[in-house]
């Protein structure tokens, strides 16, 4: 008799999470900024700008979603025109530096999975890897010819985001599954832990040909808004 409770107690609480599994694929591409904040706005003048890219998969019962956010940003550029060597100073090429921000983060958002106007909270956890590299191109073609990794480091971050998703198009398909496309407006406040880095300018170039990386330490705190599209299946 004992046996017989327990094994309808398990039923009746594994009924609901059963029926929570039917699972929503969803994919969101933004455009992403990239505003400095606290200690790294002193350092940093620069608003940053990208591109990321967030999967998951959202319950159909249940108002949640997780996932995984990558994303890529520039936060500093600077191009000049260079002689190829000393030795051939007629042929000059492009030299291009910069200073970039990959990020990514676990992602845990309480939203709703269905209706046209689905708000979110959401919460994240992940890292920032920040890096400058100076490529040589061709002058005209835009051919790269060689480039390096002049300085990187990585930082944790996490932080808190919110937004809205607008239900643009939906459609059933023959499998009887519903699939849409979803406006993405959005923004992110994500705190950084130390890292060094270069800004622009960073790199000195002396006479004798050295180089050296006045680098910068401090937080690296992120505001971010998002507008791109996101598609469920």
């Amino acid at each position: 008799m004992r046996a017989s409770l327990s094994l309808l107690l398990l039923l009746t609480l594994c009924t609901p999470i059963a029926k929570a599994q039917t699972v929503s694929p969803r994919v969101s591409a933004n455009f992403i900024l990239g505003i400095p904040v606290n200690e790294f706005a002193d350092n940093v003048d620069n608003v940053g700008f990208g591109l990321n890219v967030t999967g998951g998969v959202g319950f159909n019962s249940l108002p949640f979603m997780i996932g995984l956010d990558i994303g890529y940003m520039i936060y500093g550029f600077e191009r000049r025109s260079e002689p190829f060597s000393t030795t051939i100073p007629d042929v000059r090429v492009d030299v291009e530096t910069s200073n970039n921000i990959v990020l990514g983060h676990l992602v845990f958002r309480v939203q709703p999975q269905q209706g046209t106007f689905q708000p979110y909270l959401e919460g994240l956890f992940g890292f920032k890897y920040l890096f400058t590299s100076t490529s040589i191109k061709n002058e005209f073609s835009d051919e790269r010819i060689a480039s390096s990794t002049n300085f990187d480091d990585f930082a944790s971050s996490y932080g808190a985001g919110a937004g809205m998703v607008i239900q643009l198009f939906q459609r059933e398909n023959e499998r009887g599954r519903q699939s849409s496309i979803l406006l993405h407006l959005g923004a992110r406040y994500l705190l950084g832990s130390n890292a060094e880095y270069l800004e622009k300018g960073s790199i000195e170039r002396l006479n004798n040909g050295d180089v050296v990386f006045n680098v910068t330490q401090s937080r690296t705190d992120l505001i971010m808004p998002m507008l791109g599209a996101t598609f469920t299946f």
